[in-house]
């Protein structure tokens, strides 16, 4: 019935490959099937103007699609002298993503910048996004802990994420592109790795869905979420 021949509550094949950029505090290279996403996690001294002299620290998060990350070249966002809505619409989703599971005092007055840049896409990069994006933000604040420059652990929970869809009228986890495109209804779950919800993003593409329908989404994201939290705890040597 999915393309991909997987059952209804099967995540594609997911990789963390850690340490993929000897600069960055903390890096990731993130796949779910054929989408890539490669993060680093970057330290920055000083943080936003709205939050100096304020004794916290920041994490932001910038987010961009590769040329040909997708079947047909696209033009850098920089070449073309600005982002777009959908671009900033992720990365912002991203940033409050971790800083949902961060206690920004713990930094102290720094702040921590989470670069997501997307090699392949096919379907799912913003989840993706945020699932390696905590990987890389815990092991750059493991490293800051072992170097001496904050001394309590800022991350509070681990956060990870995945999308859901209703396809040919069948409630599926973690959509490929050929699914998201045909889908009837999709949604994006955000949760910690205790269960709480940190944001979800459901919409109805080519009909409205039901109470039950949602509820079974929800059930196949808690499912997958709980698979991803394994995952990123393997990957940061904490499982």
């Amino acid at each position: 019935m999915r393309p991909s021949a997987r059952l209804p509550d099967a995540l594609r094949a997911v990789t963390l490959e850690t340490g993929v950029n000897r600069y960055a505090e903390g890096s990731c290279m993130v796949t779910f099937g054929h989408t890539k996403v490669l993060v680093t996690a970057s330290l920055e001294e000083g943080v936003p103007g709205f939050l100096r002299g304020k004794g916290q620290g920041w994490v932001t998060a910038e987010y961009g699609m590769l040329p040909r990350a997708t079947h047909t070249r696209g033009r850098r966002e920089a070449a073309q002298g600005k982002q777009s809505g959908r671009t900033q619409e992720i990365q912002r989703l991203i940033g409050r993503s971790l800083r949902a599971v961060t206690d920004l005092k713990a930094l102290g007055e720094r702040q921590i910048s989470v670069d997501c840049d997307v090699v392949q896409a096919d379907g799912g990069t913003r989840t993706a996004a945020i699932t390696g994006a905590w990987v890389a933000l815990r092991l750059a604040t493991k490293h800051l802990m072992e170097e001496g420059v904050i001394k309590a652990d800022p991350i509070l929970d681990v956060v990870a994420a995945i999308s859901c869809g209703i396809y040919k009228d069948v409630p599926v986890l973690d959509l490929e592109y050929e699914e998201d495109s045909n889908a009837e209804a999709d949604a994006n779950f955000v949760l910690t790795g205790t269960g709480q919800i940190v944001e979800v993003q459901a919409t109805g593409e080519k009909r409205g869905f039901s109470q039950g329908e949602f509820d079974s989404l929800f059930g196949l994201a808690r499912k997958g979420i709980n698979e991803l939290v394994h995952l990123q705890k393997v990957a940061v040597g904490e499982a």
